[in-house]
């Protein structure tokens, strides 16, 4: 639901300002801004997918939805006019069932309108089930240089469970047909915590990762989200928290023997090879979100306030209203009293931690709003501050409780 810009709940008479935590000299900067793309068919939902996804029925209007797209941009377009875009991210539903083509048209017709940056990373997440022969080589023409693989476990009994369309000699293959195209850049997805996975099969997923090379694997623990089918019939066998916990610890450390340092909860590089489109997702960056059902946050200078936008879910009202007013889900301008929150729901997901000078510049507050949290958390052992106390990183205590620790910043 829209809000008007006048949310301020102070008593006649009170300074909006000091209720809101803005201190003289304290501006909101506009972060780096990325592209987000959404593109919402697969072949067949996975039982515990709760994304925008919707199995694909007969022919695809691939055509239509790129120009449905371009509309939705145009009308974006004045939230971002002459910032620079440092990354794009086509993600799903399972983007590489678009053809090249269509994936080289949408990115011809983006890169007339917006200014990309020249090391732009440009991913596209691939279903192995979909990976068709002779194909990534016309993605990289087309501009993508980066790709992610919705692998999640090699074991093919597993995959069966999760309602996966590829067994592991389809993913190694497509990883393989990718290498050949002249991709290094390229990230692997797997899920741990499997209905009746143990600690050895956890342990082969990750050998039969690095046996492929990739610069970069996200290792995440399977939930029962809402929503889902997973989430109304949970699958048996599922590791209770104690032995996911110890797959966790132990594929940690697995990962880093490898060369793959965590920066993330759930994401692990070798160095140099982060995902720069994440990353700035989770520095509190800006970014469009393109498509059905697709999220953007813009910060804006003019008006000192930072909004999020999203647009309608599904595939064809999204097409039908594309370009229009009626595409826009929400308008929220994210209130000052949320934004310590929603920052560290983000940063505190980061390794790196964060400064206070950078939480001024990407909220416009005043460093005082955090101060009391930080005191608590610092006490807990969960936050530690540098010599300087400007730079606050997550303790291996903190990381293990990130929800208690954001949940201090909610006021």
């Amino acid at each position: 639901m829209p809000h008007s810009h006048d949310h301020c709940n102070h008593l006649p008479g009170e300074s909006c300002a000091i209720d809101h935590g803005h201190a003289a000299g304290v501006q909101l900067v506009p972060p780096p801004l990325a592209l987000y793309v959404h593109l919402p068919w697969c072949v067949r939902k996975c039982p515990y997918c709760d994304f925008n996804s919707h199995a694909g029925k007969g022919e695809l209007p691939f055509d239509a939805y790129i120009d449905a797209l371009i509309r939705d941009l145009d009308q974006d377009l004045p939230l971002v006019w002459g910032r620079v875009v440092s990354s794009v991210f086509f993600g799903g539903g399972t983007p590489s069932l678009f053809p090249p083509e269509a994936i080289d048209r949408f990115l011809q017709q983006a890169s007339a309108r917006l200014r990309f940056a020249p090391n732009l990373e440009v991913t596209l997440e691939t279903n192995p089930g979909t990976a068709e022969h002779g194909r990534f080589d016309r993605y990289r023409a087309a501009g993508v240089n980066r790709i992610s693989f919705g692998i999640q476990t090699f074991n093919d009994e597993a995959l069966q469970r999760l309602g996966r369309i590829h067994d592991s000699n389809e993913a190694e293959r497509a990883v393989k047909l990718a290498q050949d195209a002249g991709y290094n850049n390229f990230n692997i997805d797997l899920m741990y915590a499997l209905p009746q996975q143990t600690l050895a099969q956890a342990e082969h997923d990750l050998e039969r990762a690095f046996a492929l090379e990739p610069t970069h694997i996200s290792h995440y623990q399977l939930t029962l989200e809402p929503n889902t089918v997973f989430f109304a019939k949970p699958p048996q066998g599922i590791p209770d928290e104690d032995s996911a916990w110890d797959i966790q610890e132990h594929c940690q450390a697995l990962l880093g023997e490898r060369g793959y340092g965590q920066y993330e909860v759930s994401a692990y590089a070798r160095d140099g090879w982060q995902c720069q489109h994440n990353l700035n997702y989770w520095r509190f960056g800006d970014y469009l979100g393109i498509g059905a059902g697709a999220h953007g946050k813009i910060s804006s200078g003019a008006e000192q306030h930072v909004l999020r936008r999203w647009k309608h879910k599904h595939p064809q009202t999204f097409m039908d209203t594309a370009g229009s007013a009626a595409s826009i889900g929400g308008d929220d301008v994210i209130s000052a009293e949320r934004l310590p929150f929603e920052y560290m729901l983000n940063l505190l997901r980061l390794h790196e931690g964060f400064s206070l000078r950078d939480f001024e510049s990407r909220t416009g507050l005043s460093r005082t709003v955090l101060l009391p949290a930080l005191q608590e958390a610092s006490a807990r052992g969960w936050l530690l501050a540098d010599s300087s106390g400007q730079h606050w990183v997550p303790t291996e205590l903190g990381r293990r409780f990130t929800n208690d620790v954001v949940g201090l910043f909610l006021t």
